[in-house]
């Protein structure tokens, strides 16, 4: 994918420098990482789960950080002996330490998280501010104006 240049844009907007610092950054590979694989789902009008296989991690491994627009979850195993007298021939289970950003919508909130059968669950909601959301304003009638008639008397 090529670069596109945002500076012409730059000249007739404001405040929207993140938005083109955002979209600058997903032309560019975070460096093909697949680890964890994640599924990111809608479960509702305003409400997302991303799920993340973390099979052999544990809570205390596992840490969820939100700041600014950005959920950063990291998992770092703690160096586990084979045992006594035991000898790893094969490692298939990944136990490398691993960070995934990813990007959020402004008012989106992480709700919770649940580890449950090796998949991390991350559930998020957008709330938008009462004052944010659109409203519907009424139109009403202007009020009539009452003609007056003056009579004119003459004594």
């Amino acid at each position: 994918m090529r670069h596109v240049d945002f500076s012409p844009l730059y000249r007739s907007t404001v405040g929207f420098d993140r938005l083109f610092g955002m979209l600058d950054s997903l032309g560019q590979p975070d460096g093909a990482q697949t680890y964890p694989p994640y599924n990111i789902e809608r479960t509702g009008e305003d409400a997302y789960r991303i799920s993340m296989a973390v099979a052999g991690f544990s809570e205390s491994e596992i840490s969820i950080e939100a700041h600014r627009n950005v959920l950063t979850v990291k998992g770092d195993r703690a160096n586990e002996g084979t045992g006594e007298g035991s000898e790893l021939l094969y490692r298939g289970i990944a136990s490398r330490a691993f960070e995934r950003r990813f990007q959020l919508a402004d008012h989106v909130e992480v709700v919770g998280a649940v580890l449950k059968n090796g998949l991390l669950h991350i559930d998020l909601k957008r709330n938008i501010p009462e004052e944010m959301k659109p409203r519907r304003i009424e139109i009403t009638a202007a009020p009539a104006k009452a003609k007056q008639i003056e009579a004119n008397t003459v004594n």
